[in-house]
C-alpha cells in the first residue's frame, strides 16, 4: 500500500436508500482502497451489501435507523476497533478504527449539535474524547481521520457564515473544537491544497439548496502532521448524488 491509496468518504444519509440510487455502481466506479460511509442507520442483518475484493467493518447504533458507520478496505488491517473506548460515547454506531503497518484510519460521525444547540455540551464532550483518541494514536503513527465532522470551519466552508452564525455547525463552540483538534497535530488536506477555494459536500434539501449551491463543507480528510508530506490529492464529488452529503476523497502515496 505504499504507492496512490485512494480513500473515499460518504455520509449517505441511509445505507438502503442509496443502495436504490446507484451506489454499487458509484462504489465500483471509485475502485477505492477504502470506502468509508456515515449515518448508514442500520442495525445488523439489514442489509447484503458486500463488495468483491473488500471486508466489510461496521459500527452500529443501539437506537435503531440512527448513525451508524462503515468500512469496507481492499486491504487486511492488523487490528480493527469500534468506538472511542469511553461508554458514554460508545452506544451511537460513530466510529470505526482500522489499524495498518503505517496508519490508522478512523472513520468517524460527529454528532450533530442539533436544533438550538441543544445537543453542544455533549457534543463537546464528544468531542474531547475524540481529540483525546486521535492524539493517543498519533504518537504511534500516522493517523487519517475521515467523515462527516458536522462543523463548517471557517466562514469559506459554507455559503451564508453571518445567517448561519450560532446555528448548529457553525458554532463558535464547535468551530473551536475543531481549531483544538488541527492544533493537536492534524491538518485539513482538502484545504491546504485549495487554500482560496469554495466548495461544498452537504446542502440542505430546503429551498433547492442544492441546485443554487448553498451549502456547507463538513465532510472532512484530517491527517496527522507526521504523514501529511504523503498527501497526493483531495477532491470533492459534488457531481455525486444520492445523499444530501457527496463523497470527499483523499489519494495518499
Amino acid at each position: 500500500m505504499d504507492a496512490g491509496i485512494k480513500f473515499v468518504s460518504w455520509n449517505v444519509n441511509g445505507l438502503r436508500a442509496v443502495a436504490g440510487k446507484g451506489f454499487a455502481d458509484i462504489f465500483a466506479d471509485f475502485d477505492a482502497d477504502f470506502f468509508c460511509v456515515q449515518e448508514t442507520k442500520l442495525q445488523a442483518g439489514q442489509i447484503d451489501l458486500e463488495f468483491l475484493g473488500y471486508k466489510s467493518y461496521w459500527d452500529y447504533a443501539e437506537k435503531k435507523g440512527y448513525s451508524g458507520t462503515a468500512v469496507w478496505a481492499k486491504h487486511e488491517p492488523l487490528g480493527v476497533s469500534y468506538g472511542l473506548g469511553v461508554d458514554e460515547h460508545d452506544h451511537e454506531g460513530r466510529t470505526v478504527t482500522l489499524e495498518y503497518p503505517d496508519f490508522y484510519l478512523v472513520n468517524t460521525y460527529v454528532p450533530n449539535s442539533q436544533d438550538g444547540l441543544r445537543r453542544l455540551d455533549y457534543r463537546m464532550r464528544w468531542e474531547d474524547a475524540f481529540r483525546a483518541y486521535v492524539s493517543r494514536l498519533a504518537e504511534k503513527k500516522g493517523v487519517i481521520i475521515c467523515g462527516d465532522m458536522n462543523v463548517a470551519h471557517e466562514e469559506i466552508d459554507l455559503k451564508n457564515p453571518d445567517t448561519n452564525h450560532m446555528n448548529a455547525g457553525f458554532s463558535d463552540e464547535e468551530r473551536g473544537k475543531m481549531s483544538e483538534l488541527l492544533s493537536a497535530g492534524f491538518v485539513d488536506s482538502w484545504r491546504i491544497q485549495h487554500p482560496g477555494e469554495a466548495k461544498y459536500s452537504w446542502w440542505s434539501y430546503r429551498m433547492a439548496a442544492r441546485e443554487r449551491n448553498v451549502g456547507w463543507r463538513i465532510d472532512y480528510f484530517l491527517v496527522s502532521q507526521n504523514i501529511a508530506s504523503r498527501i497526493v490529492s483531495t477532491d470533492i464529488h459534488n457531481e455525486i448524488f444520492g445523499s444530501d452529503h457527496c463523497p470527499v476523497e483523499l489519494v495518499l502515496r
